[in-house]
């Protein structure tokens, strides 16, 4: 059981080294944006993110004949 567990704990450390150098190797420390409606490749083939996708569908389109409105 405690070999478990210090295999365990020496795995993340050896994955939060790396991390740390691939951090510190970056200018500013920071990283580009995973978010898909950030990606040109995803808007170049209409894929949008689900929240666009949700905006989209919420949006109201006009239409060459007005609808009623039931009251």
């Amino acid at each position: 059981m405690t070999e478990i567990l210090i295999i365990s704990a020496l795995i993340i450390a050896i994955a939060m080294a790396f991390f740390l150098v691939k951090v510190l190797s970056k200018p500013g420390g920071t990283f580009s944006s995973q978010h898909i409606h950030d990606s040109k490749a995803m808007r170049e083939r209409g894929i949008h993110c689900v929240m666009d996708q949700d905006r989209e569908m919420r949006t109201p389109r006009r239409t060459a004949v007005k609808e009623r409105q039931s009251k």
